[in-house]
């Protein structure tokens, strides 16, 4: 999660996004683009992590020495020189000193990815893409994240209201000597309201295809195939980076149906009742699920006979289940009527691995071979994550 914020204080500009609960701040006398700023400590805070492997405040103090040698190439006399990771590697000469993965926080559930009979290494996306395994030799291997994080207003009865996905194609390569990549897509992939390709193109898109609003790429990516297989080629350059960003506002079926309802159970009472039904695969779990909904400020008593299924739906929902809660509430005045305007909405926080929404796909992974013996290892993951999800009241 990244938070972004800005002021002015004395005639200081101030700076700050926070990134896995660090915080990167700037500072200026002058009157800057606060996104370019703000899109600058991004990029640091990103070459840093494939640096050090992971972004956290034990892994920048043992290697206080290189994040600082970092800045200084990054940032020059005020001006920012460059934010790529492989430039950086050839003025960058501290050898990064890696935390031990026992410190690390336990990885749940979302990240235990799974491709066939396969298991991702946990410590996988934890790695520096700079420093060599034990041996002196690097684990060839590439990763490809597809990112999707929806927003779902739903209406007091259950309907769409709005919906909107902005997903990412993420990859993070821990190849040697940055071969070539062919990255194929859905083959009835169809971009812009209407069909309409990056380059105009127009193409017939039949019911099942999936519907792109825009999209943009990345610098290395090319595009010469992509009308014709939706294929993308590129170099990829070393670290962690966006191969494609797209948006898709077009109707798609949301991974959770809320319904909440809150009723008048007498003057100081009212019921509240809620429903989840997990719209997915029964052979997917979501992980980290979070149900919120605020209730009037003068409710004093929630029953406890439910407190404990509330908790029970703050962990994991299996696809197909369906989740109800009833809680009968007390209040320590009359609501006159207005619980409608104190409660709610209901707001859910979820990650769902290996499942997306927008039914993107990824048909292969072509690595370039240099060798009869070069078979890197490659790992393509879907992860699906709540941006907004809210049903009102």
């Amino acid at each position: 999660m990244i938070v972004v914020r800005s002021l002015n204080l004395d005639g200081v500009n101030y700076f700050h996004v926070k990134v896995a609960g660090l915080l990167f701040v700037a500072t200026t006398r002058i009157n800057l683009s606060p996104s370019l700023v703000l899109e600058l400590l991004q990029r640091i805070a990103r070459v840093i992590k494939d640096y050090l492997g992971v972004l956290n405040e034990d892994s920048l103090r043992k290697n206080f020495v290189l994040v600082y040698e970092l800045l200084d190439e990054v940032i020059d006399f005020g001006y920012a020189q460059t934010t790529s990771t492989e430039v950086l590697k050839s003025y960058i000469f501290n050898e990064p000193i890696m935390v031990d993965a026992a410190r690390l926080p336990p990885l749940g559930p979302a990240s235990m990815f799974m491709q066939g009979t396969k298991r991702m290494p946990g410590t996988a996306v934890t790695k520096s893409v700079v420093a060599n395994e034990p041996g002196g030799r690097k684990r060839e291997e590439i990763f490809v994240d597809i990112i999707e994080k929806i927003s779902v207003t739903f209406s007091s009865s259950g309907y769409i209201l709005t919906s909107e996905i902005d997903g990412t194609i993420q990859m993070k390569s821990y190849l040697t000597g940055n071969p070539e990549i062919r990255l194929a897509l859905n083959e009835d992939l169809a971009i812009g309201r209407g069909g309409r390709s990056v380059y105009d193109y127009c193409s017939s898109a039949g019911a099942g295809a999936v519907m792109l609003d825009d999209c943009n790429f990345h610098e290395s990516v090319h595009l010469d195939s992509f009308d014709v297989d939706r294929t993308l080629s590129l170099v990829p350059p070393d670290g962690e980076f966006p191969v494609m960003n797209y948006r898709i506002t077009q109707e798609f079926k949301p991974p959770f149906r809320v319904n909440a309802l809150i009723e008048e159970a007498g003057a100081f009472k009212a019921e509240v009742i809620l429903k989840v039904r997990a719209e997915f695969s029964s052979n997917i779990t979501a992980n980290t699920v979070v149900v919120q909904m605020p209730l009037p400020k003068y409710t004093t008593r929630l029953d406890d006979t439910h407190k404990k299924k509330v908790d029970e739906l703050s962990r994991v929902i299996v696809g197909g289940s369906e989740h109800t809660l009833r809680a009968k509430l007390t209040f320590s005045q009359e609501s006159h009527a207005n619980i409608m305007k104190e409660a709610g909405p209901v707001t859910m926080n979820f990650t769902i691995p290996m499942y997306n929404a927008s039914r993107l796909q990824v048909r292969y992974l072509q690595i370039a071979k240099r060798s009869k013996t070069y078979n890197p290892y490659r790992w393509v993951r879907y992860v699906t994550q709540a941006n907004s999800y809210v049903a009102r009241l």
